[in-house]
């Protein structure tokens, strides 16, 4: 049993062809991480849901603040109960592997910029505060524009407001330390609530939840999701005009005269600037097969 291992994390996110951290995560690019900050989460989720990933979702969750995106490259870290002989045996294999201090610690001493934590505390908050003030700015001072998602308890909430930058989703607030748990996973496949996280993966959090985009999957996403934008602001717009109704703007296949309008409104819209290198290619050969069966 080992903690970190860059082998196994490569095999287990064997889908991702790019660059790698030196850890062997997946290095989503710093651009990429960009564009999902002006992406919203609904955007982000569809793509996921229809390529079969329904369990990415996770609301249950408490925020430190609000109107503030996260969004960052995954650490993941699981932990249990504490029991003596299993404690024992996890505390001999970090001071093998040259690990300091207790088993969330561990973790906060890896990470580097852009670096999100999700660490699954078992629902624990009563001595489940995987962090205070002092990891808390830990965390901020090495991901800079990162987080963490703790399915547990922090502490030191005041001190941890005052942390410029950082935001943190958890599940509940506690001053008692953390105490009686122990390690299983570090970089391995964990889980918070009912979503699925692999080390890599891109965490998504703002306002109702947080999101776990799977690495491979972050550039379709991304394209994706701003057609999605484009199509909103274009059809938020008709139906204020009264050119289309909420009936024709929310089919899932629209007509080719409509792929028309939405393609002009794009390139003369200041608001679509962005938008305005998205193929249509698939869209409008959709139609055309989807409308020719119509009759």
């Amino acid at each position: 049993m080992h903690f970190n291992v860059k082998e196994d994390i490569v095999e287990l996110t064997s889908k991702w062809t790019g660059e790698r951290l030196p850890d062997g995560r997946p290095k989503v690019s710093d651009s990429d991480l960009e564009e999902l900050r002006h992406l919203t989460l609904e955007e982000v989720w569809h793509p996921l849901y229809n390529r079969g990933y329904i369990n990415q979702f996770e609301e249950h969750l408490l925020k430190l603040h609000d109107g503030h995106k996260m969004v960052g490259r995954a650490v993941t870290c699981s932990y249990i109960p504490a029991r003596p002989d299993l404690e024992e045996t996890v505390k001999k294999i970090g001071t093998s592997e040259g690990r300091k201090g207790t088993c969330n610690q561990w973790v906060i001493d890896t990470l580097v910029e852009g670096d999100v934590v999700v660490a699954d505390m078992f629902d624990k908050i009563y001595e489940g505060t995987f962090v205070g003030g002092n990891l808390a700015t830990a965390i901020s001072n090495r991901t800079r524009t990162g987080g963490a998602v703790i399915w547990g308890g922090i502490r030191d909430l005041e001190q941890i407001e005052g942390i410029k930058g950082l935001q943190i989703y958890y599940r509940g607030v506690d001053p008692t330390p953390i105490k009686n748990f122990v390690m299983t996973g570090f970089n391995s496949a964990t889980k918070i609530g009912g979503a699925v996280c692999l080390p890599g993966d891109v965490v998504f959090g703002y306002g109702g939840g947080v999101i776990f985009i799977p690495s491979y999957l972050v550039k379709e996403v991304i394209e994706s999701a701003k057609k999605s934008h484009a199509k909103d602001i274009f059809g938020f717009e008709m139906i204020k005009q009264g050119i289309y109704t909420t009936a024709d703007v929310d089919i899932d296949v629209w007509t080719v005269e409509m792929l028309d309008d939405l393609t002009a409104f794009i390139k003369k819209d200041s608001r679509c600037e962005n938008f305005r290198e998205i193929n249509w290619n698939q869209e409008y050969e959709e139609a055309k097969k989807y409308y020719a069966c119509m009759g």
